[in-house]
């Protein structure tokens, strides 16, 4: 095993007995107010393949995503530490209560693969890369969430993967935990770590019910 690999596993280590000693509020959203709220979000998320126009790449799937990451994420893009000029202009028009309701009611959308368990934790394990042993420890054996406010990974668009470990390790997303990871890791992992987890059973198009 690298040094490289052996510190990312000592930091995912570290961080996530600190999170595991804070208090977080999980997502507590209405699911009615919710679906009022999304119809523009699944102008882009509801449909298979859809692509960011630059620079260009898929964006991603939130069926079966975790409505407390989802709340992460969109407060993210309203308090600049997430940046994307449509997601930026989405999230700033709306309270922190319809974040919720909103979060609550895309999860509520398709993911029937992960409700189920995504892909069997010891077959993703056969084929797992040496990069990938410290994700597991957050994001799941087979790339399915163990927490609520982490995001389940498998099945996500490979591109969008890389693209969202690139912009950790260039600062423009920012995270203690992944822009620490994403900077010990070489440029081939990020790829051999995008399409490892996309390789898995997991997130769907969201699908409007």
């Amino acid at each position: 095993m690298t040094t490289n690999i052996q510190s990312l596993i000592r930091l995912a280590a570290t961080l996530i007995l600190s999170l595991s000693m804070a208090q977080t509020a999980l997502a507590q959203g209405d699911t009615e107010a919710g679906k009022e709220l999304a119809y523009s979000c699944l102008g882009c998320h509801g449909i298979d393949g859809y692509r960011n126009a630059y620079p260009s790449y898929r964006v991603p799937k939130l069926g079966g995503q975790k409505a407390a990451y989802l709340v992460i994420a969109l407060k993210g893009y309203r308090d600049g530490s997430r940046s994307h000029p449509t997601m930026v202009a989405q999230a700033d028009s709306l309270s922190d209560q319809q974040i919720e309701d909103v979060a609550a009611y895309l999860a509520s959308l398709g993911g029937d693969t992960v409700a189920a368990g995504g892909s069997d934790a010891k077959d993703a394990e056969k084929s797992r890369p040496e990069a990938a042993q410290a994700c597991v420890a957050c994001h799941g054996p087979n790339g399915v969430s163990v927490n609520a406010i982490w995001p389940t990974i498998a099945g996500q668009h490979e591109d969008y993967l890389l693209q969202a470990l690139k912009k950790y390790r260039d600062g423009t997303r920012t995270d203690p935990l992944m822009t620490a990871q994403a900077n010990l890791l070489a440029e081939e992992d990020l790829e051999t770590l995008a399409r490892y987890f996309a390789n898995l059973d997991g997130l769907e198009t969201t699908k409007e019910d």
